[in-house]
């Protein structure tokens, strides 16, 4: 059973973000604030210590570091996050997240479009095949 969203599509809603951020001793508590077929929005609180490991996601996020510290791993390279601090990552990327202290963070998720899976399909077939070689125009920054 999927989790009623905070936030109803047909209704206009302001939210004070710290009220509706959970935090559970030794955990992360996750809300979902908005869902729809374009987009969701989620509100997570991490205790210290607690971390997601590396996965992927097949949407496109966006994140706001809220409150407190974190580290993000994108794609192998450490960045130490705080309040304030906004992240944008493309559907595929490999990421992690450590809680270095309690923080919160608001996770805004994109599904890609068609011209985008385009894009994107030749890169993962690369990686699915071990090949190392960047899809056409994914050259290295």
């Amino acid at each position: 059973m999927q989790e009623q969203p905070i936030i109803q599509p047909d209704q206009a809603v302001v939210l004070a973000l710290e009220e509706e951020t959970r935090f559970a001793p030794n955990g992360i508590v996750s809300r979902t604030l908005l869902r729809l077929p374009q987009a969701r929005g989620v509100l997570f609180g991490f205790a210290a210590g607690q971390e997601l490991t590396e996965h992927t996601s097949t949407q496109h996020a966006l994140i706001l570091i809220l409150s407190g510290r974190c580290e993000f791993v994108l794609a192998g390279k450490t960045h130490a996050l705080q309040a304030g601090h906004l992240v944008y990552m493309p559907p595929g990327l490999p990421h992690a997240v450590r809680a270095t202290e309690a923080f919160s963070m608001l996770l805004l998720l994109f599904p890609p479009t068609s011209s985008t899976r385009e894009i994107l399909q030749p890169l993962r077939s690369a990686q699915e095949t071990g090949s190392g070689q960047s899809a056409p125009g994914q050259g290295h920054c």
